[in-house]
């Protein structure tokens, strides 16, 4: 394996979503490819209390226990998308702050920035959420948007989105990347 740096990692943002696991799946099979690291980035921020001011203190969760939750979220995401071994494949990051300035962050210098997709939009716009759209436009590196798996044609209503194809392993159609950004956007 090649030494590690900045420059030889691919960087996915994972939130425990389908679509997430769909890039963490695609950024390891293009990482076995270009002989790269994986990290995978779960940003946190603290909760608000959802609580009534007179709950009691020990009925809401400290910083402390919502990291705890966080880092098994991302676990959970890692075992669910890859299966039960690691084989240190993939590093696995948990940070506190707001995502698209974590992702950005963690994304500095790598090869390529990898985010998960919904698989349909309204009105043709591409299905990409708030965090995405901010990456795209801030990233200094390349930005892949890979799609949530396809439901069963029964379910959704149409077929896939006319974008180029790219065949998965794991048996759906990925209507292509999204986004491939290979320069930054500057306005």
């Amino acid at each position: 394996m090649p030494e590690v740096t900045a420059e030889n990692t691919i960087v996915v943002g994972v939130d425990g979503s389908a679509a997430s696991m769909s890039a963490l799946r695609w950024a390891v099979r293009e990482a076995r490819a270009v002989d790269a690291e994986v990290v995978a980035v779960h940003a946190w921020e603290p909760a608000e209390p959802t609580l009534a001011p007179y709950a009691p203190p020990s009925a809401r969760p400290t910083v402390a226990e919502q990291r705890v939750r966080a880092a098994g979220l991302l676990a959970d995401t890692l075992r669910e998308a890859l299966g039960p071994r690691n084989d240190g494949e993939v590093r696995a990051v948990v940070t506190q702050g707001p995502p698209v300035r974590v992702l950005l962050r963690h994304a500095r210098g790598a090869r390529l920035l990898v985010l998960g997709r919904r698989t349909h939009s309204a009105f043709g716009v591409p299905p990409i959420g708030a965090v995405g759209r901010e990456c795209l436009l801030h990233a200094t590196v390349p930005v892949v948007a890979v799609p949530a798996p396809e439901p069963s044609a029964a379910t959704s209503g149409g077929g896939p989105l006319l974008w180029d194809t790219v065949d998965d392993q794991d048996g759906y159609d990925v209507g292509a990347l999204v986004a491939r950004v290979t320069a930054p956007v500057k306005r």
